[in-house]
This record gives structure tokens, C-alpha cells and sequence, in this order.
């Protein structure tokens, strides 16, 4: 099966949009205390990148061997993503890194796109 996952995060919350054949779902959460108003929002965008993946397969949205096109509004995530150059922060290389093993674990295909922030689906709070 296809999905776009689209990512979002500030300083206090993380939120997630998963489209594929048969539905969108939308999902955010709040930081733990651990992250809230501790992190930049590039930080706070890979971390929702990794728990959308990591929740899409815990639901049984993403299963084994389908085919995910990342949509990505930052271009620090989107060049550690794709290898372009490495990000200053161990907090972003770290989550790619995982992120990176969830593809390879599930034989995930993936593909990224890089986009404006007024396209990112995932933004929807407030609105």
C-alpha cells in the first residue's frame, strides 16, 4: 500500500498526518516534559516523524514492505533524511538513525519531498 506522511512540531507539541488508499488520519500529541520548551522545532519535527512511522505501524496502518513518500517542511531534516549534509544536532541524527531502522526492519520503500511549510497537512492545530 501508498502513504504520504507529513510531520509537524513546535516547542510544546508533535503531530502526524498518514494519507493512504483507504483513509487520512490525523493524530498530535503534547511533549513530555523531557522535550517541551527544551527543543528547536526542527528537533520537535523529527521526533514527529518518528513516532507518526513508529504509531502508523503500531496501528496497522504501515505494514511490511509498503511504500511511504515523506513530505518534509525543513530542510535540516530533509538533508540529514537524505544525506545531503549532517545536522548540528545528535538529537535529529539519532531519530533518523531510528527511523532509518524502522525502514530497514519493515522493508519499507521511502522516497522524500521536500515542501513549503504552508503545505504541510500536519500543521493543523488551531484550525
Amino acid at each position: 500500500m501508498k502513504h504520504v506522511l507529513y510531520a509537524y512540531g513546535d516547542k510544546e507539541k508533535i503531530s502526524w498526518l498518514i494519507e493512504s488508499d483507504e483513509k487520512t488520519v490525523f493524530e498530535n500529541r503534547e511533549h513530555v516534559e523531557n522535550y517541551k520548551d527544551k527543543i528547536s522545532n526542527s528537533e520537535s519535527k523529527t521526533i514527529a516523524l518518528h513516532v507518526g512511522i513508529f504509531w502508523g505501524i503500531g496501528v496497522f496502518i504501515i505494514k511490511n514492505k509498503d511504500s511511504i513518500k515523506i513530505k518534509i517542511d525543513d530542510t535540516e531534516i530533509f538533508d540529514e533524511f537524505t544525506g545531503k549534509k549532517k545536522s548540528q544536532s545528535e538529537l535529529i541524527q539519532k531519530r533518523i538513525g531510528f527511523i532509518r531502522q524502522l525502514i530497514n526492519q519493515r522493508k519499507l520503500e521511502v522516497s522524500c519531498e521536500l515542501i513549503i511549510p504552508e503545505d504541510n497537512k500536519a500543521n493543523r492545530f488551531g484550525k
